[in-house]
């Protein structure tokens, strides 16, 4: 059972996506990612890429994020994400795209965002398409923001960026944390 850890919807609990096309992120390795992250969700705006059950992004809220942005294309994760926002009532600071990632991130008028959180489906090559889409697109984050992604550890290979650098790493049994930032933050400008 997903329930959400600290902040304001502390011990509601979430629902999961039936079957098993979405893999939600295990308590440990959540409860691990907030903990780094400590106070720069406070005030942040949030994008989840790859929404699923919708876990990251409220726990982000819960914990005093300004606003969060939801992506998922599968109906059913959806349906979870609204029904996971009206339960832990943060609705109001949420909002959610029905659509593709890769579509969402050609969007022009986007951004930027102090956090991207990045977890598709595994053993696709999603993630490091995603990544690279960020990279090409460093007006995406602000200039001290961050992308995380979420893979297995066995899916990962090196990626070739121009504007983002690898600066932390973690794993928390089959999960594997990454996290990016921009290698020169006044290129975010350009």
């Amino acid at each position: 059972m997903m329930r959400v850890i600290a902040g304001s919807a502390k011990g509601r609990k979430l629902e999961s996506v039936p079957g098993d096309a979405v893999r939600p992120i295990t308590d440990r390795a959540k409860e691990a990612l907030f903990s780094i992250l400590t106070d720069r969700v406070r005030g942040a705006r949030v994008l989840d890429l790859f929404g699923g059950t919708g876990a990251v992004g409220i726990e982000a809220l819960s914990r005093g994020a300004e606003h969060v942005t939801f992506v998922e294309r599968f109906p059913p994760a959806l349906k979870v994400i609204g029904h996971n926002l009206q339960n832990t009532k943060l609705a109001d600071r949420a909002y959610v795209v029905r659509g593709d990632a890769f579509k969402y991130l050609r969007r022009q008028r986007i951004g930027p965002f102090e956090i991207i959180y990045v977890a598709p489906p595994q053993y696709q090559g999603l993630w490091l398409k995603a990544l690279t889409m960020i990279d090409s697109r460093p007006d995406l984050l602000t200039p001290d923001g961050e992308v995380i992604v979420q893979i297995n550890p066995r899916e990962y290979e090196e990626p070739v960026l121009a504007h983002l650098e690898r600066v932390d790493s973690r794993r928390y049994g089959s999960v594997q944390l990454d996290f990016y930032r921009l290698a020169h933050p006044d290129d975010a400008d350009t």
